[in-house]
């Protein structure tokens, strides 16, 4: 009887190519390690969270204004950390930088800003006493448009470092980005005021943002309500009372 190889000779189907003994078993193991092993860009992002965890105050707004981690640092003039009292019992977050913001490098400086500091001031406020405010996002976005998911999360470690630092007594989520970063959920606002919720262990009130208001005149008022709430609530947390939802 032929043999296996005289058989495939005679088929034409070439040598018979054999794998060296233990070959197939190093290379499994060899994908094994690769799988296992963390890649360079897992090991920079664990180092930059970490980093952006430990920051002082001191070492915040040069670490912002280092930041490459979106595309956003390249098309923006100056970083917007934020401003306010550190050790504030309000925080007040916003969206993005507009194009004064960018120029100044300060938050909720152009008409949008003037709106909000009225509103601070009817409240017997200022963002500079008690007050602290700041952004989802520390660069503008060209042309004022929505932030992009990967920007978000790429700045999300600076305003979770913020709110952590600051330790706030309560949180004005301002407008849609703001309050679904912090609480989740993709709801309209319309759906989420009114009513306290918790970012973390901090109650946080959820408005309109001050540049909406300015194309919706008409809804001010429901904005000056939340801000109203916002202080009932802070006074309750103050004084161990519970507060009411609306009024």
């Amino acid at each position: 009887m032929a043999s296996r190889a005289e058989i495939l000779r005679e088929l034409n189907l070439g040598p018979e190519w054999r794998l060296r003994h233990g070959v197939g078993k190093a290379t499994a193991d060899a994908g094994t390690r690769t799988e296992r092993a963390p890649s360079a860009a897992a090991q920079t992002s664990t180092g930059r969270l970490e980093r952006i965890a430990a920051l002082s105050w001191d070492a915040f707004a040069a670490d912002v204004d280092a930041c490459t981690a979106c595309g956003l640092c390249r098309t923006r003039k100056r970083a917007v950390p934020g401003v306010g009292d550190v050790r504030a019992q309000w925080m007040l977050i916003g969206e993005a930088p507009g194009a004064e913001e960018d120029a100044r490098g300060e938050p909720f400086v152009g008409q949008a800003g003037k709106l909000l500091d009225n509103m601070l001031g009817a409240l017997g406020m200022n963002r500079r006493e008690n007050v602290y405010i700041a952004n989802v996002l520390k660069c503008r976005p060209p042309g004022n448009r929505t932030p992009e998911p990967v920007e978000i999360e790429a700045c999300r470690p600076y305003l979770e470092r913020q709110i952590a630092l600051i330790r706030p007594r309560l949180i004005v989520a301002l407008g849609k980005s703001a309050a679904s970063l912090l609480l989740g959920t993709d709801a309209s606002i319309a759906s989420m005021r009114g009513r306290v919720h918790r970012y973390r262990d901090v109650p946080l009130v959820v408005t309109y943002h001050p540049a909406y208001l300015l194309r919706s005149l008409q809804e001010k008022a429901k904005s000056w309500d939340d801000l109203l709430l916002a202080r009932r609530v802070l006074a309750a947390s103050l004084s161990g009372a519970e507060p009411l939802q609306r009024g």
